[in-house]
């Protein structure tokens, strides 16, 4: 197959100087794809859907809070053929390789991972009442695992854009097709996730997120180039996956949902932080101070995401920094998903705070803060690009002894492109 015809959109998604590593890539897809499936690869049909970055609002999602958020360069890509009533995965990088039958997708309990997930799709645009069908895929993906840059967000996605476009000519909305993956995440994998990661995933570019409308999320593009202000964004990985902190998660929406019952709602949406110190007694004696703090951080949090557009708009980027600053003290004071609860002997987010706290104070330039979900993954930086280098040989020193080869910081770009067939 030839790549180079599709070099514009090839250029959008990674960058020129990346076309050649991209096209052998897409290449061994295909190649994988057709030995797999012992297809000619006449009926191929190629889509890419990246991972995301949280530039600010944690946690705030899933109590119909705000965000900004940005796709990124790290994609999961997938070869596809239209078959009749299975879908077949055929997972290479996490050697997977599984069916489902279309007409069999009610939740199976002991069921776990990313089958499970398909399924629940499935079983979702059923719900919607949307088209479904079979197909066969190869996928592969460099999207961090379990490292809060939302891999599985990117997958699911990935098979919402293929049942959409294969079968129901691309017409649903990407609000519904977004409700869908959180359904799935809900319902079949027992994740209380909100939406932040399918619709940063799916949209493309950086993007507010506005959540109050749970049924259709006020989304709208943010124009700003961190490159050009001179500055790059750092994902560090902390060297812990937090694959198995579901319950950890979960807890950060149920016990601010809680605290939004005391008022007869649903969430903390609408509410107020003086709401939250008028009643300080009731509220801390009936559901616990860190239930009470996390509240705190959501209403505060917010706040700092309008801050933060308004300062990228006005191409402010001191002020934004100080914003992205001031969002991670949040996460780690008041929203308090820095630390394991439990577990004081493993603080790796901690760890590469403080580090990057003291690079950046030395060199007085930069900002740092806790990404994603938080308790582990990753950990994201603004640094200077004439410091980039510098920092990326400081943090690989410190956690891995400077052995060679092993690199924990990835520099990230913003793609303007989410999810998407490619041809």
């Amino acid at each position: 197959m030839d790549f180079s015809k599709f070099e514009q959109t090839f250029t959008k998604l990674y960058g020129k100087e990346n076309l050649a590593t991209q096209y052998k890539r897409f290449e061994s897809l295909v190649e994988n794809y057709k030995k797999r499936y012992s297809s000619n690869g006449e009926k191929i049909r190629l889509f890419t859907s990246p991972g995301r970055t949280e530039i600010g609002g944690n946690h705030t999602d899933h109590n119909l809070g705000k965000v900004l958020a940005g796709s990124i360069q790290l994609d999961c890509i997938g070869a596809v053929e239209e078959t009749e009533n299975t879908i077949t995965i055929y997972d290479l990088t996490y050697n997977e390789d599984y069916s489902i039958d279309i007409n069999k997708t009610e939740r199976i309990p002991e069921e776990k991972g990313s089958i499970a997930l398909v399924r629940g799709i499935v079983q979702g645009f059923k719900n919607a009442g949307y088209k479904v069908g079979g197909f066969n895929s190869c996928f592969t993906s460099d999207v961090i695992a379990a490292a809060g840059v939302s891999s599985s967000a990117s997958f699911e996605m990935m098979i919402c854009a293929i049942l959409n476009i294969l079968f129901n000519d691309g017409k649903i909305p990407l609000a519904k097709l977004v409700a869908i993956g959180q359904f799935a995440e809900n319902a079949y994998w027992d994740k209380a996730s909100g939406q932040l990661d399918q619709t940063a995933c799916a949209a493309g570019g950086i993007i507010c997120i506005d959540f109050e409308n749970k049924e259709e999320p006020l989304t709208r593009k943010v124009n700003f180039d961190f490159a050009a202000a001179g500055y790059t964004m750092m994902l560090v990985v902390t060297g812990k996956g937090h694959a198995d902190l579901s319950a950890e998660y979960s807890a950060v929406p149920q016990e601010m949902k809680a605290v939004a019952s005391f008022f007869g709602q649903d969430t903390l949406r609408g509410l107020s932080f003086e709401d939250i110190t008028k009643n300080l007694p009731v509220l801390r004696e009936k559901f616990g101070d860190r239930a009470v703090m996390r509240s705190l951080h959501f209403f505060e949090e917010n706040v700092r995401v309008e801050k933060e557009i308004e300062a990228l708009e006005k191409g402010d980027f001191d002020s934004f920094l100080k914003l992205v600053e001031a969002s991670g003290n949040s996460s780690w004071k008041w929203l308090q998903n820095i630390c394991v609860p439990g577990v004081a002997e493993e603080q790796p987010m901690a760890i590469c705070l403080a580090l990057s706290e003291y690079f950046i104070r030395t060199h007085n330039k930069g900002a740092c803060r806790l990404h994603g979900g938080g308790f582990a993954g990753v950990i994201q930086a603004f640094i200077p690009n004439e410091l980039a280098d510098e920092y990326v040989e400081y943090m690989n020193t410190a956690l891995n002894g400077g052995k060679d080869g092993k690199n924990n910081v990835y520099r990230m770009s913003i793609r303007p492109l989410g999810t998407i067939e490619i041809c």
